[in-house]
């Protein structure tokens, strides 16, 4: 009748009645199948975020327990007393690692400027130190290194594996919600009528069984997915960026290796001070002048009350907590490696992945025996390429190429914003504050050590303080202990154990 097209001319095929019925069900068909398709990418990057996301909060969870273990064996009631430092870096950390906005260079310089100042009192406890005092010692901390070279080292792995580790999970979680959204197709109507004529039309006609030809499918789903056809360079560009972040988190910018000796690296430092405290207090005491001593009760007082000479001891491996998530970063990363090459070229491979579907085109056999979109018969038209400026020659589906989807514009943004977040994070740099670190082109860092290794590159070196110690100020008082006439094996041990009796602040 009146209703009856001709499906050739690319309009309806059927009865008003029917072509309303097949319009709604061939939109169902394709969204079903780009869900399809697109929910197993989806679920993989939802997956491998959480197992990421839970392995690095767990790591920092048994890296502060193992501290604090370790501190409380060695220190006992002082370190519970002052274990807010510590428990207050971890909170920073872990702030960082969620996306909070902290300057990691800055907290930690933060940190080690707190327990200098708990430190200097604790090697000095016969005087007396105003707020004043304690702000100039400060200064000296850069030209003393009163904790030899751990603040540097750790300052430098810590910031790149922490943002390594923080860039590739919110890589991950971006990956996720931009196949969430540009999975949420909604055909244009002129894609719905191509839908319609490919895939019943034949019904109409009596062709049930005649499934439309392999590269007529082709086209028309390049037509109806050209948008999504030019996400996929953007796309491209992230998943190799992921890949060289991920290739970042296996070497040099290895989070768990920073952070699973962390204890016995601050332990060195700890050391580092004690042993040279008698070349760092001389030094301050010239630039910052001779600090008033405390009354001789106090000072006795203050050490009896204390009665703490231990000394931290190398860690025992067998005392750490079992690995974070019950698994390691290597796994984890070897892991999404070879997920993310699978997911590189998905927006390109979509519309063949969709005709590849035996429910939805023939195949590449049988290509006289298809429907080709008016017959059963082969199909001449040549394949229209990838993206939404190819659509101008496309014979099946009639596409606005001055019309761009926003929502697809907007999650190509948003590849953009987290791939140059990937490629300062593969330097060594965080995102907010480029230029971390004068050293951040330097040594390559984060691969951690047993202690016995790690010694001789932690020591303090005092050749500077020792060499100067000649030319002290003449006003400059000396201390309670020189004046004393001890010999020279008896002041170190007094220093030794002088060195935790922590007037703390």
């Amino acid at each position: 009748g009146d209703h009856l097209k001709v499906c050739s001319q690319g309009y309806t095929c059927c009865s008003q009645e029917m072509e309303e019925k097949y319009s709604q069900q061939s939109k169902h068909d394709f969204r079903n199948a780009v869900v399809e398709l697109s929910n197993h990418l989806q679920t993989m990057f939802s997956s491998r975020y959480k197992k990421f996301d839970e392995f690095f909060k767990e790591l920092l969870e048994n890296a502060e327990k193992s501290l604090n273990d370790m501190f409380v064996r060695t220190y006992g009631r002082l370190y519970m007393q002052n274990s807010e430092l510590f428990k207050d870096l971890f909170v920073e950390l872990k702030r960082y690692y969620v996306g909070g906005n902290v300057n990691l260079e800055e907290m930690l310089n933060e940190f080690w400027a707190r327990l200098l100042e708990r430190m200097f009192r604790l090697v000095n406890p016969q005087y007396h130190f105003t707020d004043e005092y304690l702000e100039c010692v400060s200064k000296y901390t850069e030209q003393l290194k009163p904790f030899g070279d751990v603040p540097r080292k750790l300052k430098l792995q810590v910031t790149r594996a922490f943002v390594a580790a923080r860039t590739f999970a919110q890589g991950l979680a971006v990956a996720r919600d931009v196949v969430s959204k540009v999975s949420a197709v909604n055909p244009t109507p002129q894609g719905t009528r191509a839908l319609l004529k490919m895939m019943y039309c034949p019904h109409c006609r009596g062709l049930v069984s005649v499934k439309p030809c392999y590269n007529y499918c082709f086209n028309v789903m390049r037509g109806c997915l050209a948008n999504q056809g030019d996400l996929d360079a953007e796309w491209n560009i992230f998943m190799d960026s992921m890949l060289l972040v991920a290739e970042r988190l296996e070497g040099p910018f290895n989070i768990e290796s920073v952070m699973d000796p962390i204890d016995v690296k601050i332990s060195d430092a700890i050391m580092n001070m004690q042993e040279n405290s008698m070349q760092v207090s001389q030094k301050v005491f010239q630039g910052c002048g001779q600090p008033k001593t405390l009354a001789q009760g106090r000072t006795a007082r203050s050490i009896s009350e204390s009665g703490f000479n231990a000394r931290f001891r190398p860690y025992n491996p067998e005392e750490r907590p079992t690995t974070a998530a019950g698994t390691s970063l290597d796994r984890l990363v070897t892991d999404v490696k070879e997920k993310l090459k699978q997911a590189k070229k998905f927006w390109s491979s979509l519309p063949g992945n969709i005709c590849n579907d035996e429910k939805m085109s023939v195949g590449t056999v049988n290509e006289n025996e298809c429907w080709n979109g008016s017959a059963k018969s082969r199909y001449d038209f040549a394949v229209t390429g990838n993206g939404l400026a190819s659509q101008v020659n496309n014979p099946e589906v009639e596409v606005d190429i001055t019309k761009p989807d926003m929502v697809i514009r907007r999650q190509i943004m948003a590849l953009r914003v987290m791939t140059n977040k990937l490629k300062n994070a593969y330097s060594g740099n965080d995102v907010d504050f480029i230029d971390i670190s004068e050293e951040s082109s330097g040594e390559e860092s984060g691969s951690g050590c047993e202690l016995q290794q790690c010694s001789p590159e932690f020591e303090f070196n005092a050749t500077e303080v020792a060499g100067n110690s000649n030319k002290s100020d003449k006003n400059v008082d000396t201390s309670a202990a020189t004046r004393s006439g001890l010999s020279q094996a008896a002041l170190l041990l007094s220093v030794l154990f002088l060195a935790m009796q922590r007037q703390w602040r």
